[in-house]
């Protein structure tokens, strides 16, 4: 019983009207940082940009109100990029890739219930960070273009060939021969240079503001002023997110894509949602 009213007693604390200001302060930070990474997440990962925007509402809505933890990691995770480009095209459509996430998530309920998490404390923590670098490798190699605004067809880029009969080494080499937009290259560099010197300011200063935030509202202000300045500073349409946009509310539901059930007799289908069960639930777990 003790236990019951402690519990009771410290989530009313957490919803008390005293924590409002602080909980919408820190929500609309979340929300500037979350957007641009579940879309940037989306297109790496060569689905569409409208499935980024779903997940990361579900994974904050959902999350928010059934996980026990006060802290928790939800949305799309970069470090399932590689893994989800790659499942979309062994399956070939999206609609199927879709279905592999539902076995996978019916997989991690049951990994839930059965209080599998313990098992992590099997893995060695040089495996898991291993295979989150070797991720990250990948990433930072396949998006080396885009950042200097080469090559404006990321469907299937994050295999080592691509449909435009390049692989990951002639891309770059392209891009160090010349092929780089001014605009687009300036702003990707200084933005990483700013994400790198906010993180040390942000040490020494104790900031609340997160790098990110600062990164985003840094990079949109220098595309509407390269748009002033005109030229090859201009940020071409091809080069900006291109999110679909609904005449009225019920077009929304146009852009939805639902899941392709008569893949159930698919054996890749439960390949691809045991890897991706497995991979997001390491994840998960590093991360908290």
């Amino acid at each position: 019983m003790n236990t019951r009213a402690e519990n009771l007693e410290t989530s009313a604390s957490i919803f008390s009207a005293s924590r409002l200001l602080q909980d919408m302060t820190a929500s609309v930070v979340v929300f500037l940082v979350a957007l641009p990474l579940c879309l940037g997440i989306a297109l790496a990962s060569g689905a569409p940009l409208f499935s980024g925007l779903l997940a990361g509402i579900i994974g904050g809505i959902v999350v928010g109100i059934v996980s026990g933890p006060h802290t928790s990691v939800s949305g799309p995770a970069a470090g399932l990029t590689a893994i989800v480009a790659a499942q979309i095209g062994i399956l070939g459509s999206f609609e199927a890739f879709l279905m592999s996430v539902f076995v996978a998530g019916l997989l991690q309920i049951g990994l839930g219930i059965a209080r599998a998490g313990a098992l992590s404390a099997f893995f060695p923590s040089s495996v898991i960070k291993g295979l989150l670098a070797a991720i990250g490798v990948i990433l930072i190699l396949k998006q080396i273009p885009h950042l200097l605004g080469h090559d404006t067809d990321p469907e299937g880029e994050m295999s080592f060939s691509q449909p435009d009969n390049e692989n990951t080494f002639p891309e770059l080499l392209t891009v160090l021969l010349g092929d780089v937009h001014v605009g687009a290259a300036v702003i990707g560099i200084l933005c990483i240079a700013v994400l790198v010197l906010w993180g040390r300011i942000q040490s020494l200063s104790k900031s609340i503001v997160p790098g990110p935030l600062v990164v985003v509202l840094f990079g949109v202000f220098l595309q509407y002023l390269f748009g002033r300045l005109g030229g090859d500073w201009v940020i071409e349409a091809s080069h900006l997110v291109q999110i679909p946009v609904a005449k009225h509310i019920s077009g929304v539901v146009d852009f939805l894509t639902f899941s392709d059930f008569s893949q159930w007799t698919n054996p890749a289908i439960y390949f691809s949602a045991v890897t991706i069960a497995i991979v997001a639930s390491l994840e998960t777990l590093l991360n908290l």
